[in-house]
């Protein structure tokens, strides 16, 4: 059953990444599009509120969290395309594991979010940034942002089949917002109001956004943070994991 299932997922991932060859122009601004954050709020913008040091060893780890968060509409809509479209209906109809779809789609999601962390990080080296935590660290430090992504990306699959539209979608994304920049990305809780930054403390992206600066060996980093950044999506994905595939199961009933 186990390998029916996983065969059935690399089926369904498969798809999906015969789509990025007939819409290439999409997956470049999605990699594009965080690259011009990350100058946007170096340079632009820059200065982070209540950062000693040098700002970009604060700025491109918090760039990278929130990228993590961000860009979930691609997955959101394709899911309510092929909802609306009956694809899904069909895909049920066969002989095929329960949530195949779902997997696949999220595979493809996850394969992306690495290459956008690349690209952010070989951008980040261009500019000057270095980790300076050492190799275990670093990757370390990319597993919790993989990680965070996972946790975000099932969370949005749930709301997709919620929401069942593509005209939906965009309402749904925005609740995505304030979890982004209701976080310490781009500047500390300190250099908040106080009821503001306990906000921002409590945010589970916050405490990915630490983590990785203490992995990457950010000067000043806070340390003791890993702990949270494992439980915090760990949990996200036992209540939206379950949902998700529990709302595909029933689609058409």
């Amino acid at each position: 059953m186990t390998t029916y299932a996983l065969t059935d997922s690399w089926t369904m991932t498969r798809r999906e990444l015969a789509r990025w060859g007939r819409q290439p122009v999409q997956l470049v601004v999605n990699l594009v599009f965080p690259v011009m954050l990350l100058l946007m709020f170096g340079y632009l913008i820059g200065g982070g509120r209540g950062v000693a040091g040098d700002y970009r060893d604060y700025l491109i780890p918090g760039m990278l969290a929130l990228t993590m968060a961000f860009g979930l509409e691609g997955t959101m809509i394709a899911v309510t395309q092929d909802l609306n479209k009956g694809v899904i209906d069909r895909f049920r109809s066969m002989p095929m594991a329960n949530g195949a779809v779902l997997v696949g789609r999220s595979a493809a999601d996850m394969l992306q979010s690495a290459m956008t962390l690349a690209v952010l990080i070989g951008v980040g080296a261009a500019l000057g940034w270095r980790a300076h935590g050492g190799p275990v660290a670093f990757l370390g430090a990319v597993g919790l942002l993989l990680l965070f992504r996972f946790a975000m990306l099932w969370i949005g699959i749930h709301l997709a089949l919620v929401a069942g539209k593509p005209e939906m979608v965009q309402a749904v994304q925005i609740l995505v917002w304030p979890v982004g920049f209701l976080s310490n990305a781009l500047a500390t809780p300190e250099s908040m109001p106080g009821w503001l930054g306990t906000v921002v403390e409590w945010n589970p992206m916050s405490h990915t956004a630490t983590a990785v600066r203490d992995l990457f060996g950010t000067p000043g980093a806070e340390s003791g943070h890993v702990w949270a950044a494992v439980v915090w999506p760990l949990a996200l994905l036992a209540v939206f994991f379950p949902l998700a595939v529990r709302r595909f199961g029933r689609l058409s009933r």
